[in-house]
């Protein structure tokens, strides 16, 4: 008997090879916001919360709704909240009737800094597939939003 470890080659599904190739990109887009956003003091996952809100209104949202509308979950929006309450992005209300319902909105300082931002995150954006063309990103948009689950 050989001591010899056998190469075998494991095959790759296709769904594997997508699972592969969203993480790279979603990886590569990740590390770009990261580095787009860094001068400005805020996190991509606190420049997710200040779209999440902003798209929220003037109603706001509760802790729990942010997270669940988060790209990537957090173990603790209470204390991400807390953070973006400190920097002045973020600001929340406790319900009169339920007091551990608290509503968080975005404040003017959060509104200002997505209106800096979100110009140099969508030409990051637009750069990054300029390759498509506009029915293929649709295509792409209506395929990853079918393995959604939104449950």
């Amino acid at each position: 008997m050989s001591n010899k470890t056998t190469k075998a080659k494991l095959p790759v599904s296709l769904e594997q090879r997508v699972v592969i190739a969203l993480g790279r990109a979603f990886g590569q887009l990740a590390h770009g916001t990261e580095q787009v956003l860094k001068p400005y003091g805020v996190t991509p996952t606190q420049y997710n919360v200040l779209r999440i809100l902003n798209g929220a209104g003037e109603k706001g949202l509760c802790g729990t709704e942010v997270g669940r509308r988060m790209i990537s979950k957090v173990p603790d929006v209470t204390r991400l909240l807390d953070r973006m309450v400190a920097a002045g992005w973020v600001e929340r209300e406790r319900d009169q009737d339920n007091r551990r319902f608290v509503t968080a909105r975005i404040t003017k300082a959060g509104r200002e800094l997505l209106l800096e931002t979100t110009p140099i995150i969508d030409a990051m954006h637009q750069d990054a597939f300029r390759s498509l063309s506009h029915p293929q990103l649709q295509a792409m948009l209506e395929m990853l939003e079918a393995t959604l689950d939104d449950a």
